[in-house]
């Protein structure tokens, strides 16, 4: 075990992952560093990767369910996330389990665990607000939200938790309500203006400025996140709709106010 393992006191935990994609495999490799024990099932079959990584990979959910984790882990997408939680026999599990989400919504996620969950299962809403790109390189001051929607084993939880303190990340507790109400103005507005200038197909050019090059690497990352993602973020955040609004009407207002400053030119120019 490396010496950054289990440090800040976490303590060694068996952690399950439902849905093994991109963002899974980039949380996974640092759990594992830690030393922690992981399993993962996924539609896919990851069976490959996981013996590179040193994680049992199931292919039947109901395996996975009987392999007495302590932590249930949902990195599903945003989308498909009800089917996933209903097609899972919760009945196989053996003991209460803390179950955490780490989708890019919150209110929609806790709702459906609070609905689908057994009732003595815990549940933690978090959301890393970083990922393979913006994290390569240590997870030091980087945002992460979390809420403790229904925690009975404060333990568990704290070890959970932990993983990411002893990263370095910003650890912010906020309700699932806040995150979706501040996400909707920085990430689902970040992921529609990458969107926008990916419809647009702009590319680096000879002269490009700081700010341009900036644009480019926000449309270059948001275009390699896939379309589930981003309409996942329209379709179950409740205050996205409104955002989206918001930048509509103030291109129309910059377009107007470009159009007005320009005839008022003109106009001075023929008198």
């Amino acid at each position: 075990m490396s010496s950054s393992a289990l440090s800040s006191s976490s303590t060694s935990m068996k952690i399950g992952f439902v849905g093994f994609g991109r963002f899974a495999q980039f949380l996974a490799k640092t759990f594992v560093r830690q030393g922690h024990t992981l399993h993962a099932t996924s539609r896919s079959d990851y069976s490959t990767l996981c013996s590179q990584l040193g994680i049992q990979f199931y292919r039947e959910v109901t395996t996975f369910l009987d392999a007495d984790n302590d932590v249930v882990l949902i990195s599903t997408s945003i989308l498909s996330l009800p089917e996933v939680l209903r097609s899972m026999p919760l009945d196989r599990l053996k003991k209460p389990v803390l179950f955490v989400d780490v989708l890019s919504v919150k209110e929609f996620p806790r709702e459906v665990l609070l609905q689908v969950l057994p009732e003595e299962s815990d549940i933690l809403c978090t959301h890393p607000m970083f990922g393979p790109v913006s994290g390569n390189d240590g997870w030091r001051d980087l945002n992460f939200m979390y809420e403790k929607v229904r925690i009975r084993d404060e333990d568990i939880c704290s070890n959970f938790l932990k993983i990411f303190e002893s990263e370095g990340c910003r650890m912010l507790e906020m309700t699932c309500e806040e995150h979706d109400r501040l996400a909707a103005k920085s990430q689902f507005i970040t992921h529609a203006i990458g969107r926008a200038l990916g419809e647009m197909e702009i590319t680096s050019t000879p002269i490009d400025t700081k700010g341009f090059q900036t644009l480019v690497q926000v449309k270059d990352t948001v275009m390699s996140s896939s379309l589930d993602l981003f309409s996942g973020l329209f379709m179950h955040n409740r205050f996205a709709r409104q955002e989206l609004e918001n930048l509509e009407n103030a291109l129309h207002k910059v377009k107007e106010m470009l159009i007005q400053e320009t005839n008022e030119e003109q106009e001075k120019t023929e008198c």
